[in-house]
């Protein structure tokens, strides 16, 4: 890995490390899950912008397939590898920590940097970070709503929705196809299994967000067919 690249990653962590620590600063009655995703949020935001900024091509995203990433792309990626070890160092201290968010945070890591390394899948692996962080801020968004106070309200709904939509059409039928050209195409072995896991966890989830959109959305049917009995 160049040293460039290694700089940073470096610089990425404590930057983010910085920021985390400013929100809780600047916001001491937020809770430590608030101002993590305060960082998740500009994290996502930001990769987003340099991903799609660094895609050489967008009548086909992922091509050239198996290329060594371009300078832009390697700086992208180095910016998400370093987020992501901080967050999931900064995970192991909250109060929730679940497998799958970390099973998510090793496999992109491991895969991030196996490309960086290996200097492969420049293409792919930018494609799999506007895929991965597209829904990011929706997800967020949905969750800083509730600790502001609008649980159970149309605009938290409103955001789980979009949160759903997003995720689903991403992860969900864009994410096989970045899979399946990844398998086929001449990448490392370590590569085309982090991409698998990628999309294990990927479909995993789909799974959970379609059970709790299906629950809200049910819920939020007979609460107003209540409300519409009590009033006749």
């Amino acid at each position: 890995m160049e040293e460039r690249i290694l700089r940073i990653i470096t610089l990425g962590i404590i930057s983010w490390t910085t920021a985390f620590h400013l929100f809780r600063k600047f916001l001491p009655k937020r809770s430590f899950e608030f101002c993590n995703r305060l960082v998740s949020t500009v994290h996502a935001t930001l990769a987003f912008t340099l991903a799609s900024l660094s895609v050489e091509d967008w009548t086909c995203p992922v091509c050239p397939l198996a290329s060594r990433p371009s300078p832009s792309q390697m700086q992208a990626l180095a910016v998400s590898l370093s987020y992501l070890i901080y967050d999931l160092i900064c995970c192991q201290f909250d109060k929730r920590v679940t497998i799958d968010n970390t099973i998510h945070h090793l496999v992109s890591i491991v895969g991030i940097g196996a490309g960086l390394a290996y200097g492969k899948c420049g293409s792919e692996l930018i494609a799999a970070l506007c895929i991965t962080e597209i829904s990011s801020p929706f997800l967020h968004l949905r969750e800083l709503l509730k600790e502001l106070g609008y649980r159970d309200t149309d605009l938290n709904l409103a955001a789980d929705i979009l949160f759903a939509v997003v995720f689903s059409f991403a992860r969900m039928v864009f994410g096989p196809y970045l899979a399946w050209v990844t398998l086929t195409a001449d990448n490392r072995l370590v590569i085309k299994a982090m991409a698998v896991g990628l999309q294990l966890v990927s479909a995993y989830w789909f799974f959970k967000i379609a059970r709790m959109m299906n629950y809200k959305l049910t819920k939020r049917v007979k609460s107003k067919n209540l409300v519409n009995t009590e009033k006749l």
